[in-house]
């Protein structure tokens, strides 16, 4: 018996309704880890981490909110890390094997909890090498403009700033051609919640022939 659970990378554009698929998944019994959100709290309560941002950025960086709480400056990392390869990569250095720890946690959880399949959901999986060990890697796909809609609609930004966003992310084609598995958000959640089911089965599939090659 397979008490391993099955490892997919679920990835996507911005805009391209990952974490819908995600969330469906996660609701038809998946576990799920998301390394954006896990990142982003580990830059605000890993001492390692925020000492390595400050002296990469400079402490300015942070800031404390009414409550005392810790808030980090995103928008000057961003711009910082756009201008220097240098900089991100030393952000990237600092970030992902701490993200991969608790991704192995998350993975021993999942086994303890019996769960089937893990999902790992990150806006980019292949650039940070975060698709290795992985036993599939699915990619949300969806029409450039319906992407650029839904970002504007949720409040990410102009139009503009959202086409350099996608700009500056691998075109979708080239995450196409590396998956295993490719979901077409077609515009509609109802659409998105029957692709997902019909994902989860496939996966549920590969999970169970997965574990007989083991």
């Amino acid at each position: 018996m397979c008490t391993d659970p099955f490892l997919v990378g679920i990835t996507g554009g911005l805009g391209s309704g990952k974490s819908m698929v995600c969330h469906f998944l996660a609701e038809m019994g998946c576990a799920l880890f998301e390394s954006d959100r896990v990142a982003k709290e580990l830059q605000l309560h890993d001492p390692d981490v925020i000492e390595g941002i400050c002296s990469l950025f400079g402490p300015s960086v942070y800031s404390r909110n009414a409550s005392g709480g810790l808030v980090l400056d995103r928008k000057k990392i961003a711009s910082a890390v756009f201008s220097s390869s240098e900089k991100l990569e030393a952000l990237n250095r600092l970030i992902h094997p701490r993200v991969y720890g608790e991704f192995r946690k998350a993975v021993l959880n999942a086994r303890q909890q019996g769960k089937k399949i893990l999902v790992k959901e990150a806006a980019i999986l292949f650039e940070s090498g975060g698709n290795e060990g992985l036993d599939a890697v699915v990619v949300v796909a969806a029409d450039v403009e319906e992407r650029i809609a839904r970002a504007v609609q949720k409040g990410m930004g102009m139009r503009e700033e959202i086409m350099q966003r996608i700009a500056a992310q691998w075109p979708q084609e080239k995450l196409i051609a590396k998956a295993d598995y490719v979901l077409f958000n077609r515009g509609t959640p109802d659409e998105l919640k029957k692709e997902s089911e019909a994902l989860y089965a496939t996966l549920l599939k590969a999970a169970q022939s997965d574990c007989h090659h083991h």
